[in-house]
């Protein structure tokens, strides 16, 4: 059995065939998302509601405050022993979502390249991280090691201490090391090839129901209950630019094409991320038999 691992751009449909394929074959979903982890985000990160979810167990949903700072090392801390659970107890986990850095987190292990570690070197770089925030510490990463650091979300702080330890334990680069991924848990990657006008159609489509189903409201009450507006949770896309607007800065109209700029240049991101990613199969969306072909890629030995 291979973990399905559901991905690919917004507005896709990911979460439709994740929980199809957990429905049919008795598994869980697990996100993969780096919105759906906030309280209270609902409308403007497409938050699956009860009857979508069909019954079907879903996991890292609505587990932090908006107020609270979540990394790519956090999430992979609950979500890898949460997969691997499912996995060895024999309920299949559908991992679904299209935050690369977070599916490469459970997916992959960072090899050490030969290079051991310095706890005091690792506590040193997490200090720096925790007294002057993530961008401080990747920039610190951009300096010495500008290629590792091209490849390094800043909220990953585990690999980019790691990048930072390796330079300094060694005085060479991480990107000069043996210390390519290590895949750790067997899957197959599922994405549906949309052609990108028709993508672009759907993510219109989406921005506009959100809008009519009251994401500003939901800014609003958020920002009522003490959010503030400089939150993480508040940085993703439909929430900055809602703000924008409640501040007068832009107009209704303004607000609405520049969250479908951002989404469109945020899915163009994400294809050309899911393309590097391997063991990924691009599937037919108008394809009647997608979830025959999935079940094959699932099961095969």
């Amino acid at each position: 059995m291979r973990i399905p691992v559901v991905c690919g751009p917004t507005a896709s449909g990911k979460t439709a065939f994740a929980v199809e394929l957990a429905r049919r074959f008795g598994g869980e979903v697990v996100s993969a998302d780096c919105m759906l982890v906030y309280k209270g985000l609902n409308i403007g990160t497409a938050k699956p509601t009860i009857e979508e979810m069909c019954g079907v167990p879903h996991h890292m949903i609505d587990i932090v405050s908006p107020r609270e700072k979540f990394s790519v090392a956090d999430y992979e801390r609950l979500a890898y022993p949460l997969v691997t659970r499912l996995y060895t107890e024999g309920n299949l986990p559908v991992v679904c979502g299209g935050t690369g850095f977070y599916i490469r987190s459970l997916l992959f292990e960072r090899g050490n390249g030969g290079v051991g570690a310095d706890a005091d070197v690792r506590r040193k770089y997490e200090q720096f991280a925790g007294e002057r925030g993530n961008a401080a510490l990747h920039a610190l990463l951009a300096e010495r090691d500008p290629e590792s650091a091209a490849k390094l979300h800043p909220n990953d702080v585990k690999r980019v201490v790691r990048a930072l330890e390796i330079f300094e334990l060694t005085g060479k680069k991480k990107s000069e090391q043996n210390d390519a991924d290590e895949e750790r848990l067997p899957y197959v990657a599922l994405a549906f090839d949309y052609p990108r006008a028709e993508l672009y159609a759907r993510i219109e489509m989406r921005v506009d129901a959100m809008i009519e189903g009251g994401l500003v409201e939901e800014v609003e009450t958020l920002l009522a209950r003490g959010v503030d507006e400089n939150c993480q949770s508040m940085q993703g896309i439909g929430y900055k630019e809602v703000v924008s607007y409640l501040k007068n800065q832009i107009s209704r109209s303004t607000m609405c094409d520049i969250i479908k700029q951002n989404t469109r240049n945020y899915a163009k991101r994400q294809v050309t991320f899911f393309k590097k990613l391997p063991n990924i199969v691009w599937l037919d969306p108008h394809d009647a038999d997608s979830f025959g072909k999935a079940e094959k890629l699932i099961w095969e030995e």
